[in-house]
Parts: structure tokens; C-alpha cells; sequence
């Protein structure tokens, strides 16, 4: 988010996907409590990205902190 900051890019971001050889990261920020994300490593085999995706913005959604 500094990164985007200094570079003058706007918009926030979503989440970010790192992929490995075996296994996909989401990262995402949570809007509503500044500094804060929610990390999840999957088995790149039996993953389905786009319902990984959305399951981790609907926790996203009911997370109490």
C-alpha cells in the first residue's frame, strides 16, 4: 500500500495472489481495520481461486475485532 502510495496509484486494493509450485496465497486487506489482512494458503491442486476468493471476502465481511 506504500508502494502505491509513492508511485501515485490510485484505488485500494483487493486482495493479491502469490502462486507457488504447489500452493496459491491470498492476501487481503481488511477496509475496515486499518493494518490488518486476512492470509490464506490453499492446495493449488484441489483450490478453486474464484470460491476461494469469495469465501475470503465474506469473512471478510463478518469479522469482529
Amino acid at each position: 500500500m506504500e508502494t502505491m502510495k509513492s508511485l501515485g496509484i490510485k484505488g485500494e486494493i483487493e486482495d493479491m495472489l502469490i502462486t507457488l509450485e504447489a500452493q496459491l496465497h491470498i492476501i487481503r486487506p481488511t477496509h475496515l481495520h486499518d493494518g490488518l489482512f486476512i492470509y490464506l494458503v490453499l492446495d493449488k491442486s484441489k483450490a478453486n481461486l474464484a470460491l476461494a476468493r469469495r469465501k475470503v471476502q465474506s469473512i471478510e465481511e463478518q469479522l469482529e475485532v
